[in-house]
């Protein structure tokens, strides 16, 4: 099941390919970018069900996620999308489940849950995917309000519930997940997250105290739960090692979820978002034993040492430092929050000398992701905002239930504007908002987006305009490594600027953004060098490259197309 690292691959090697010169022409003038809703014209016919009936169940309001996976490998990213249903049973015989599309090329997708076996009808939370058994195919994970479900790729487009055999049934409330290879064996291991010590048979009724009616409740009322760490047995099997691992921790309310190498050592660190506790940053070894440096490291509370609601997460390095910054979304009347890395094992509260303070202070935000829409050599950031009360107002008169998503556009220097409503009509629809995902729905060059909302309908924003800069797409093929490189560094550097993105399974808020790393060269249409430092320690450097396309790396062969 798992392939043998070859003895080609050392530990630690270079290979550089020199590729004939590139011709670079003039610079391209970077067209206005504008989002472009197209759900219902690519056949992305689904609607999120959250089952409220009035009881108030505080599992109705928090769902759902989804993402992208290539599922059988024709290299097109295709969308897995997370259904709710019913929390009391009453008509959950009627739900569909959740639901696989498949990317038929040119945006357009086509339902193929039944033919793929992958609908799982209970109450769905978060997903997340990988290749866990390196056999060339993603597998799928899906965070549940009940028992998490698994299921193996058979490598003909049909998936199989391996949930009981692979031993990653946790029955908690499960939220946002990722896959990492924490210790450098090859395989991937899952963090699951677990909001709090939820079910129906604990549920409290909440008073609206303006109404006298019932509302949701304030994760306040009930305990945390720790998440759980499955170590990968590289036979299909997965052992619970979240105590060994130092991944126990009860009082968490985990939300978002993100690994990322975090202090450059070489290794996956791990963040959580938990809600109104202390976030937690679990530092790695190198051996797969973790650390709880939250507070040290100045990311478990705001800058006035606050907690905040933590809802969902990413990393990315905003400013070109090299680093990895944390962005974490939270509820309104606290603001989002952007932890700069200072490189030294500590982060600082930046967010409003970034410009990301008083534009979110009246929303509440969940799915977040990093991501060159405009394709200028710099992260942006969108931020999917929807309250959780739907009695909001009643609260607070400045707040609503159904908000609009924020677009922030980076300076390049690490300074962000709220430029949302320039870039299309779908910035001044107002919704409930959950998760957020980005890929290139069409191969067109640009990033798209794909926007999860609790009961309406999913959004599928296609990027027009974004392509008129130039770009490079990195796919990676792991030997040593883990099949899809999750864990790797890739590193480009173009007219004299450096940029990084990290291969990730799993972030924003119970979802998952595509597993090919995304560049963009704005008016350069040459890349100079290309380097990879993949979870085996192997490096890999190349260049000078051509843009507009996407390559391959293999970890031992090289660059393909060259």
């Amino acid at each position: 099941m798992f392939r043998t690292a070859l003895a080609a691959v050392s530990t630690v090697s270079l290979l550089t390919i020199a590729a004939p010169a590139v011709s670079e022409g003039p610079p391209v003038p970077l067209e206005p970018v504008r989002f472009t809703e197209i759900q219902e014209s690519a056949g992305l016919a689904f609607h999120h069900r959250n089952g409220a009936a009035g009881k108030k169940y505080m599992v109705e309001t928090m769902g759902s996620g989804g993402g992208v996976l290539d599922y059988d490998g024709d290299g097109r990213d295709d969308i897995f999308l997370v259904q709710g249903g019913s929390p009391g049973g009453e008509n959950f015989a009627a739900g569909r489940g959740n639901a696989l599309f498949h990317n038929e090329g040119s945006g357009r997708f086509r339902e193929v849950t039944r033919e793929a076996g992958i609908a799982g009808r209970s109450y769905g939370m978060g997903f997340c995917a990988a290749d866990v058994d390196n056999d060339g195919d993603p597998d799928v994970y899906v965070t549940e309000f009940g028992k998490n479900l698994f299921f193996r790729n058979n490598g003909d487009g049909t998936f199989t519930d391996a949930t009981d055999a692979a031993g990653v049934g946790d029955a908690r409330w499960g939220s946002s997940c990722a896959f990492a290879d924490v210790d450098g064996d090859g395989a991937l291991d899952l963090y699951a997250g677990n909001y709090v010590d939820y079910t129906l048979a604990k549920d409290k009724p909440c008073g609206n105290s303006s109404t006298g009616g019932l509302s949701y409740c304030h994760p306040d009322v009930y305990d945390g739960a720790s998440g759980v760490f499955y170590h990968n047995n590289m036979d299909g099997t997965f052992t619970d090692a979240t105590r060994a691992a130092g991944f126990l921790h009860p009082e968490g309310k985990n939300l978002g979820v993100v690994f990322s190498d975090f202090d450059g050592d070489g290794d996956q660190d791990l963040y959580v978002a938990n809600d109104s506790v202390a976030n937690f940053l679990f530092v790695n070894d190198g051996k797969g034993r973790f650390s709880e440096n939250g507070l040290f490291s100045g990311t478990a509370y705001n800058e006035a040492g606050k907690t905040q609601a933590g809802m969902g997460v990413d990393t990315g390095d905003v400013d070109g430092d090299g680093l990895s910054d944390l962005f974490v979304t939270n509820l309104d009347m606290e603001t989002n929050t952007l932890f700069h890395n200072r490189g030294d094992g500590t982060f600082i509260d930046e967010t409003f000398r970034a410009g990301l303070g008083q534009p979110s202070l009246l929303y509440v935000g969940f799915g977040t992701t990093f991501f060159d829409f405009d394709n200028d050599g710099d992260l942006d950031i969108f931020v999917a905002n929807g309250h959780i009360l739907d009695d909001a107002q009643t609260y607070n008169e400045s707040v609503t239930y159904r908000e609009r998503c924020h677009l922030y556009v980076n300076d390049g220097k690490g300074d962000f504007s709220q430029e949302g409503p320039r870039h299309g009509p779908f910035f001044s629809h107002e919704g409930v908002a959950r998760g957020a995902a980005t890929f290139d729905a069409d191969g067109d060059g640009d990033l798209d987006l794909l926007v999860t909302y609790n009961n309406e309908p999913v959004r599928l924003l296609r990027n027009d305009g974004g392509s008129s800069g130039h770009w490079l797409r990195v796919r990676l093929k792991g030997r040593a490594s883990n099949r899809d490189g999750i864990g790797a560094r890739i590193e480009v550097a173009s007219r004299g600027r450096k940029q990084f993105r990290e291969i990730r399974a799993g972030s924003s808020y119970l979802s998952q953004s595509s597993l090919t790393a995304h560049f963009g060269l704005g008016g350069g249409a040459r890349v100079d060098t290309l380097s990879v430092r993949w979870p085996s320690g192997v490096r890999q450097s190349f260049g000078p490259l051509a843009g507009d396309r996407e390559i391959l790396v293999d970890e031992v062969s090289g660059i393909f197309p060259p």
